[in-house]
């Protein structure tokens, strides 16, 4: 992963206090971590710094929408993102990110990368199964599930099923 020097938060110059960035997230900002999963990506990140002398904590939210494929048909749909989580940045003699929820920097520091926070924040925000909403309510007009219908079982194959082989009667007589 490189981190890209635009999702760098200057916290030196900063005041105690609250102090609010805002970040676009594109499909360019998903390129540099080669992930193909996204046709598209619209999305805002708000991250909130509570400037304190010996800690920062940052509150990162998501809203925005994602264009994924169906994994049921195959078919590109927006789906809508959200998400937040906390971070607790402390300093320290190197670098940690061992915890999920804190990161120690080096004292000295005077700047912190958000990049791989923003990546977490929408790729965990994605559901596993994307199903297409017209899937979901039969709007959809696909001919892959045009396939699948005329694939299903049929209401007869369930009968047959719970007829049994006759050979498999002799073996039943046997374990009693």
């Amino acid at each position: 992963m490189k981190a890209n020097a635009d999702f760098d938060i200057q916290f030196s110059g900063l005041k105690d206090g609250v102090h609010t960035f805002e970040f676009q997230l594109t499909e360019s900002f998903f390129e540099t971590f080669d992930n193909e999963e996204f046709n598209a990506v619209a999305a805002k990140a708000v991250v909130t710094l509570h400037k304190e002398p010996t800690l920062i904590e940052a509150e990162f939210s998501l809203a925005g929408h994602v264009n994924v494929n169906c994994d049921l048909t195959n078919e590109p749909f927006d789906m809508g993102v959200s998400n937040h989580f906390q971070l607790v940045i402390k300093f320290g003699p190197a670098f940690s990110d061992d915890h999920d929820d804190m990161i120690v920097l080096p004292h000295g520091s005077h700047q912190f990368n958000v990049t791989h926070q923003l990546y977490e924040l929408v790729v965990l925000s994605v559901p596993q199964k994307r199903v297409h909403p017209g899937v979901e309510d039969g709007s959809l007009d696909s001919e892959v599930l045009d396939k699948l219908d005329q694939l299903k079982p049929s209401s007869n194959s369930h009968a047959s099923q719970s007829e049994t082989d006759p050979r498999w009667d002799a073996l039943k007589k046997l374990k009693k």
